[in-house]
């Protein structure tokens, strides 16, 4: 009974302990983290600016259905997300297949080069963007030269033109860091399962059909949430390489909630709103993708 006594007063002092510890922390996150959240969720309720702020009810929210901008900005960051994202992961996962060869050589060279955009500063890539696809830019000069076009391409005046430039930056950017993933998921597979498949007759298609895909599907379903949080955030990009222009074709949400924020009138509380739809868009997509991906 002593002894038991004992242990049980030694695994209360243990939780006691680390509760001790865990506290400082805690209290940082709500502080830093859950404090701001709960009062930018009640801003988003008023409107006006500093001491005129006043409750507003849902009228931000029902503005936002009314803000032709915003709307626009809400369909650029899905179409983005439905060309960018497949694109981005179908080249990834291609990429770590072909690199994850024990056969490969330079493979070292190679993955660093194709991770290396990933490094590279966000407003040095979109300065390089702007400079490539320029009037008198490095792919006008090219196609030009070649006679695929007869009078150089005004890419980022053109809506169309100016949302396939923001799509191949991110593209070019991104690929390389998801591709680590599925380089590290493909790795952890044992390469006998690959030796056994060709003997069995396998194609390079089917293995990659039938045994890669399937195994690294929880490594593709978190590179798929990342990817669409981070495309439903987008800001850089929209900023550094068209500024949202032409005629806002091109903006994204972020880049709204930042001009209503601190280029048009300050109006935070409309901001915060948008904010939180974001939030709110990020959390459903995440969740369907976890439902329709992992049938745990």
């Amino acid at each position: 009974m002593d002894n038991g006594k004992k242990k049980i007063g030694l695994t209360k002092r243990r939780n006691l302990v680390g509760w001790i510890f865990l506290i400082p922390a805690v209290l940082l996150i709500c502080w830093m983290s859950f404090f701001p959240m709960i009062r930018a969720l009640l801003l988003s309720f008023r409107t006006g600016v500093g001491v005129h702020m006043k409750l507003a009810g849902m009228y931000n929210y029902i503005r936002m259905l009314q803000d032709k901008v915003f709307i626009q900005a809400l369909f650029n960051n899905f179409f983005y997300l439905i060309i960018q994202v497949p694109i981005m992961l179908l080249l990834a996962l291609g990429l770590a297949s072909m690199l994850n060869n024990k056969d490969l050589k330079f493979k070292s060279l190679f993955r660093t080069a194709i991770f290396l955009p990933c490094a590279t500063s966000l407003v040095s890539y979109a300065i390089i963007f702007r400079a490539l696809f320029a009037l008198d830019g490095f792919i006008n000069t090219m196609l030009l030269k070649f006679g695929i076009i007869d009078i150089p391409i005004n890419w980022l005046a053109n809506a169309g033109t100016a949302r396939a430039v923001i799509i191949l930056a991110l593209i070019w950017r991104w690929t390389g860091y998801n591709m680590v993933f599925y380089l590290a998921g493909l790795q952890n597979i044992e390469y006998n399962i690959y030796e056994a498949a060709k003997i069995d007759g396998a194609s390079p298609f089917q293995q990659f059909g039938k045994i890669t895909i399937p195994l690294l599907k929880p490594m593709i379903l978190l590179t798929a949430i990342m990817s669409t949080n981070g495309t439903l955030q987008l800001f850089d990009e929209s900023v550094n390489l068209t500024n949202g222009g032409p005629a806002n074709s091109t903006i994204t949400m972020s880049h709204y909630i930042y001009k209503i924020s601190f280029e048009y009138s300050p109006n935070f509380g409309y901001a915060t709103a948008m904010s939180f739809l974001v939030l709110i868009l990020v959390a459903v997509l995440a969740f369907i993708q976890m439902k329709v991906g992992d049938k745990r």
